[in-house]
């Protein structure tokens, strides 16, 4: 039997799988059941179990012939907090939480890989099958590294896959480079003095010194930044006031900053924290700045990029593109290449119109696209970890 027949052999379990999953979506760090259903299937196989990595993180160790090479396939296993709006059988079951960015999927797809490659173990060397907590903004690569993930389980590289709506089922697009961007995050408070909203001038308005410091952050990006240095630096929240006729004394903004380098991070933190010091000073305020680093830019390193690739684009019926843009979109498997040379792949969910974007309550992974994501981990394990 080939690989691929048994991939095809797999597919209807492994939909009917996912979609269990997809009903029973659990937030960053609660993943129990899900961590309790990959160890379970893992140990099935005869896959050597590790659990409680990062708190619910579970690991996979697959060995086969006598060489010391290993690698990682990384897999996300969280939930988000938003209410699913599908009417579908398996919509998520738990109120106010649902799978809508797929890890369901990555989940399944890593899954299914592990069970054709411990049925063919044709290679040569350790596989560590990574199933992660906390992907959504918690940062459960980082818990994992934290953990010993790399001490426990010694790998020379990384890799990672997430779907892509829009992207063609059966294309692959793999960046040499930036992928992701960095996700930080700001605070800023402004204190000025209240007032009666008839009379104004017997205060210092935080609401106009607000106003003043959205505006001037817009130019951050366009007037402080080389043209070719891609960031951005939205503020999505204003806070002030809680009547008609007052002028509150104080007011805040909060934001996200993204960007593909740190030294385009510094140079933005420097540059907020200056123009807060500016409209204090010209409107009469006080601001206080608490700019904290999230996530790092997701940057693959160039050999895994074009390794990944070529795998990709053996796989029948795959198409490969490699130069999409990166996405301003973050993702903690930025955590892992901080250590680790590694490759972090974008697969097609086809069509991403009709609610079908990620993050979005009527999303749902393709389940289409799973033999391509399991063909894809199983021959890049075969040719990383070939056969002498």
């Amino acid at each position: 039997m080939s690989i691929p027949e048994k991939i095809r052999q797999c597919h209807p379990a492994l939909t009917a799988l996912r979609r269990d999953i997809h009903a029973h979506p659990e937030l960053a760090f609660e993943e129990h059941r899900t961590a309790d259903l990959v160890a379970r299937r893992l140990e099935a196989l005869g896959v050597e179990v590790h659990r409680g990595l990062g708190g619910t993180g579970v690991v996979g160790v697959l060995k086969a012939g006598r060489s010391l090479r290993a690698i990682g396939l990384r897999a996300d296993m969280d939930a988000l907090p938003i209410q699913e709006r599908n009417d579908f059988a398996h919509v998520s079951l738990h109120a106010g939480c649902m799978h809508a960015c797929g890890h369901d999927g990555h989940t399944t797809m890593l899954l299914g890989a592990a069970e054709v490659l411990a049925a063919h173990p044709d290679f040569d060397g350790t596989a560590y099958f990574i199933f992660q907590p906390a992907e959504e903004g918690e940062g459960g690569a980082d818990a994992m590294v934290d953990d010993g993930l790399f001490d426990r389980f010694p790998m020379a590289s990384i890799f990672g896959m997430h779907n892509w709506p829009g992207l063609p089922t059966g294309h692959f697009a793999v960046h040499d480079g930036p992928v992701m961007a960095s996700a930080d995050r700001f605070d800023i408070e402004i204190c000025g003095q209240g007032a009666h909203g008839a009379m104004p001038h017997l205060g210092t308005d935080s609401i106009i010194a607000g106003a003043a410091l959205v505006q001037a952050l817009q130019t951050v990006v366009s007037r402080t930044l080389d043209p070719l240095d891609s960031a951005v630096v939205s503020v999505t929240q204003f806070h002030a006031g809680e009547a008609y006729n007052v002028i509150p004394d104080r007011a805040k903004l909060c934001g996200t900053v993204r960007a593909f380098s740190a030294a385009v991070q510094d140079r933005i933190e420097a540059t907020i924290s200056r123009i807060g010091g500016g409209v204090a000073a010209s409107h009469g305020v006080s601001v206080e700045v608490d700019y904290r680093r999230g996530y790092p830019p997701t940057i693959n390193t160039a050999d895994e990029a074009a390794f990944c690739a070529a795998v990709a684009g053996s796989l029948p019926g795959a198409s490969v593109l490699t130069d999409l843009p990166p996405s301003m979109g973050a993702e903690d498997f930025a955590f892992y290449l901080r250590h680790k040379p590694g490759c972090y792949v974008w697969i097609g969910n086809g069509p991403g119109e009709g609610g079908c974007t990620l993050h979005n309550p009527h999303y749902d992974f393709n389940d289409a696209i799973i033999p391509f994501g399991v063909a894809y981990w199983v021959e890049l394990v075969r040719r990383l970890l070939p056969k002498t």
